[in-house]
């Protein structure tokens, strides 16, 4: 019997009534709640006060401790966490041994993490040895509290509710020696029977050569994919506390927004492209590679077979399936007459830049004498490549301004007439489109747009590429696993 392995998002971990009644004993393979594993993420909130707060950027335990010039801010926001995990605790326990077990063990990682700052911090107190030289060991370090925090816990908690569960800690706590993420995989799996136990995985898993520098906060997702692929998963499931729906339905309304029934990795990685995530493309590239198909369900909507992610999958009939997109983005352009015959030079040196700055490339445009970068940044980012720039172009023309992006994707967007269709929507709502892309794969086309029309864009776009077919249900319904294997 093959197995499946799920992740559990952050947010759905927090309610672990509904994890256990709508995930755990919801399986598809009726009665057998066995033959499954799971990857959890830290309890919703946790990671940003571990690290730094993902959408706001307020500093957590990390970047205080990386940027501190006293002591006293990061050890107020370590008293801090250590509160909110045993509130957390109190909150699923109750009072009783299983309590003070849970609050035993996440204060022993919590006072071994300390100890380490505190010697970390009083080492590079001398001149041969820089903090800065051991930030990503400690990021990764305090990253890995969060997931064995709510994957200890779970254990402990479905152990109780009757359920036989396996802890498997991936966090190479006081672990001996280094492996590749792989081999840290492959050992802790030794001895798990699968079918007769229920593994649960820490999101967090120490690898010789570090989640975090390539990933940071997208970690769980490559150790979700890796444990898929190293066990040889028949199928890859993602719950989390939406539907991935063919817009968002705070602004197209909860009855005009569809979930989508089947898509595939190309879509995925547009989507992934501006921000909206089913998974991280580098984290997918196994699953494409192993052909294990993904699914994204709605941990609150447990009867709903989810969004099923293939390879190879493209619709029966041409159709935009999602409107999406992103606001902030910064709009970077370089003009310079002498570009003509250049473009190349130009364009290497100018992405060379926006790498050099950490600056996130959403697509670009370019014609003979100019370069247009639309880029996911700071501020003060942004104006360090236009000043780059400047030094390095002393008579070109640059200049940026705030965008934004909204896009339409679909496994097969080959639909005649379909962009003036979408650019006479736009006009019609009184938009104007200030640059618009339309590759030849016509998996994506992405309008360019002032911030301010962002949500009307998406609404016109929604309404006249997608709720006009009257999808119902889903676009395209995904099919349960065991049933595609009998078909």
């Amino acid at each position: 019997m093959q197995h499946t392995v799920e992740k559990i998002g952050g947010t759905s971990m927090s309610d672990y009534d509904s994890v256990r009644d709508n995930i755990i004993l919801n399986s598809e393979l009726g009665e057998n709640i066995y033959s499954r594993m799971f990857v959890v993420s830290a309890y919703g909130g946790v990671t940003d006060e571990l690290l730094e707060h993902k959408k706001t950027g307020e500093p957590g335990i990390y970047a205080l401790f990386a940027g501190s010039t006293s002591d006293s801010a990061w050890r107020l926001a370590f008293d801090k966490l250590k509160q909110k995990l045993l509130a957390i605790n109190t909150q699923l326990f109750g009072y009783g041994t299983l309590l003070d077990q849970a609050n035993a063990f996440i204060t022993l990682r919590l006072e071994s993490a300390l100890d380490v700052l505190n010697d970390l911090q009083s080492l590079c107190q001398h001149g041969h040895f820089t903090l800065q030289d051991h930030l990503s060991t400690v990021r990764e370090m305090l990253a890995s509290i969060g997931e064995v925090h709510s994957a200890y816990n779970m254990v402990q908690l479905l152990n109780r509710d009757g359920i036989n569960t396996t802890f498997v800690d991936l966090t190479a706590w006081n672990a001996p020696g280094h492996l590749s993420l792989d081999e840290r995989i492959a050992s802790a799996l030794q001895g798990v029977d699968v079918h007769r136990s229920l593994p649960v995985v820490t999101g967090y898993a120490h690898s010789d050569t570090g989640l975090m520098g390539t990933f940071d906060r997208g970690y769980s997702e490559m150790t979700f994919s890796r444990l898929a692929v190293v066990s040889r998963a028949a199928e890859a499931i993602i719950h989390k506390e939406f539907h991935l729906s063919s817009a968002d339905p705070k602004l197209v309304g909860e009855g005009n927004a569809v979930p989508i029934g089947r898509t595939n990795y190309d879509v995925a990685d547009q989507l992934a492209n501006i921000g909206m995530e089913a998974i991280h493309p580098k984290a997918a590239k196994g699953l494409r590679q192993f052909d294990i198909p993904l699914r994204v369900k709605n941990t609150f909507q447990p009867e709903h077979a989810g969004t099923l992610i293939t390879k190879d999958y493209v619709s029966d009939s041409p159709c935009v399936e999602i409107v999406a997109g992103c606001k902030g983005v910064f709009a970077l352009e370089l003009f310079d007459q002498e570009m003509a015959g250049s473009v190349i030079e130009y364009d290497h040196a100018f992405a060379s830049l926006v790498q050099r700055f950490k600056a996130s490339v959403i697509t670009k445009d370019m014609n003979a004498n100019t370069l247009t970068y639309y880029v996911s940044a700071n501020l003060k980012s942004i104006k360090r490549i236009a000043s780059a720039l400047t030094d390095q172009y002393a008579d070109a023309e640059v200049s940026y301004r705030k965008v934004a992006i909204v896009s339409a994707f679909g496994s097969d967007m080959q639909v005649p007439g379909l962009l003036a269709k979408a650019v006479s929507a736009l006009a019609d709502n009184d938009i104007s489109v200030l640059a618009m892309h339309q590759g030849m794969r016509q998996v994506d086309m992405q309008f360019v747009l002032d911030e301010a029309d962002y949500e009307q864009a998406v609404k016109s776009l929604h309404s006249c590429l997608v709720e006009v077919l009257n999808h119902g249900e889903a676009i395209e319904l995904a099919p349960y696993r065991m049933e595609a294997e009998v078909a």
